[in-house]
């Protein structure tokens, strides 16, 4: 945003120097002043232009006028939703909130439940008519159709169109039902997920670094398997394996995201897709060829605390991991790009399988007001680029780290199986890495999937 306001700022100051420049100059051909006529239209235009798109980008809700008469608006999530105060953006929303709460006569209180309980608590509340919250935090897989379709809750998309303040993806794509949408946060961040790797150990193998892949636009299923294989090495020559190339055995989902599919579609199962079906096969591949590090009979951290032991190259993590992976490896220097893209994908993604924001409670009073003063709060002019910004520069030494984690964030892609409780994903994963061919498996669960499916949205 200031750098935009900054570009337009320099523009002006050009053609103010430009207007003098011509006015003091004397004589010359006609067609001089003419060609400098249209030159200064066009910038002029291109300003407008410009001046126009920042209109659009920074809608804002005409200021409201309203008491609420001492009301308590209670904010409910699995953590406390208090705003601290610890970087300029957190003070600024503080201070609005403050300003806000003596405008319209009302107090914010943040009540923070224990996850282990959360859904049920809080989704019992709703079937009561009695919500724990005038806004609530709750999870797309059980919240979209299930709790929307039993008009629980309210759609919000007229009120959160201010892209300062509310993220336009959650509302308008992530959380939408039969034309609406009914989720929503300021939060502007994405999740990032992809491939942690051991510079260090590259290195020590001699490998070619897995950057210069993402620089050449090379880094896709095929060079990843290439790269995992070249690690699994004996490299003490005593007939045995010590090196290993991919801690993770099945990345089912990370595969679904980087070639652009999903298991399900809304009401439909989607594994007869063709993009699917490339997925399936490459995880198929990882199993049937035996690239990944083989189980010592671990649960679902195993993968995790392979990585962790050094001679591990290749981690499909999320980036919440990385500072636990630093602490526990401090002489090792790690390494991020994104998972490999898939042969029908366009561009790197992250993926999220448990999505979640804010909803306000059909019994909740005045959803307007309320997403008026949630937008009042978050309409701030960040001092930060980009969202995550301090997070990643904590995190990264490496600005190309930093840029593959930008790319995937930006391109997240939200997986939609865990919405259906009897849609046997497990068991569907463990017979493609047992071995079973993926037409076979396909064609035995695509039935159950699409009932399980039925059971949510209902048969038509």
């Amino acid at each position: 945003m200031r750098n935009r306001k900054m570009m337009m700022l320099l523009c002006t100051l050009l053609l103010v120097l430009s207007a003098c420049s011509n006015g003091g100059s004397k004589g010359g051909p006609s067609t001089t002043g003419a060609t400098e006529t249209k030159t200064e239209t066009a910038a002029n235009d291109t300003e407008n232009k410009g001046a126009e798109k920042e209109t659009e980008q920074t809608y804002k809700t005409p200021d409201m006028d309203f008491d609420l008469g001492g009301r308590t608006i209670k904010v409910v999530s699995w953590w406390d939703m208090t705003i601290p105060e610890d970087n300029p953006d957190n003070i600024q929303r503080k201070k609005n909130l403050e300003e806000l709460q003596k405008k319209h006569n009302f107090k914010m209180e943040y009540v923070a439940i224990d996850y282990g309980e959360y859904q049920q608590k809080v989704t019992a509340s709703l079937l009561a008519g009695e919500p724990l919250g005038d806004i609530v935090r709750l999870g797309k897989n059980y919240t979209i159709p299930t709790l929307v379709k039993q008009d629980l809750l309210a759609p919000v998309d007229e009120y959160t169109k201010n892209p300062a303040a509310f993220n336009q993806n959650v509302t308008n794509q992530y959380m939408q039902y039969n034309g609406r949408g009914y989720g929503f946060t300021e939060n502007q961040a994405n999740l990032v997920q992809g491939i942690f790797y051991n510079r260090t150990l590259m290195s020590k193998l001699g490998l070619k670094p897995l950057q210069d892949y993402v620089n050449e636009d090379s880094w896709n299923w095929d060079t990843f398997l290439q790269v995992a294989k070249e690690a699994n090495k004996d490299t003490n020559n005593d007939g045995k394996l010590d090196s290993w190339g991919l801690a993770n055995p099945s990345p089912l989902e990370f595969a679904l995201a980087s070639n652009e599919t999903s298991l399900t579609k809304e009401n439909k199962q989607n594994l007869e897709d063709p993009k699917t079906t490339e997925a399936l096969n490459f995880i198929s591949r990882i199993a049937t060829e035996k690239i990944a590090r083989p189980t010592e009979g671990g649960d679902w951290t195993e993968p995790g605390q392979f990585f962790r032991q050094g001679n591990t190259l290749m981690y499909a993590g999320a980036l919440h991991e990385l500072s636990g992976i630093k602490k526990d490896m401090p002489d090792v220097d790690i390494g991020f790009v994104p998972f490999p893209k898939g042969p029908s994908a366009s561009a790197y993604h992250s993926y999220e399988g448990l999505y979640q924001s804010l909803f306000i409670p059909k019994a909740a009073k005045d959803p307007d007001k309320l997403l008026y003063i949630w937008e009042k709060i978050n309409d701030i002019d960040s001092m930060y680029d980009y969202p995550d910004q301090a997070t990643y520069e904590t995190l990264f030494t490496n600005e190309e780290d930093i840029n593959n984690a930008k790319e995937v964030a930006a391109n997240l892609a939200v997986l939609d199986h865990g919405t259906f409780p009897n849609l046997k994903f497990y068991d569907f994963l463990g017979e493609i890495v047992g071995g079973t061919s993926v037409s076979t498996v396909v064609e035995k669960y695509k039935a159950p999937f699409q009932a399980a499916i039925d059971e949510v949205y209902g048969s038509k």
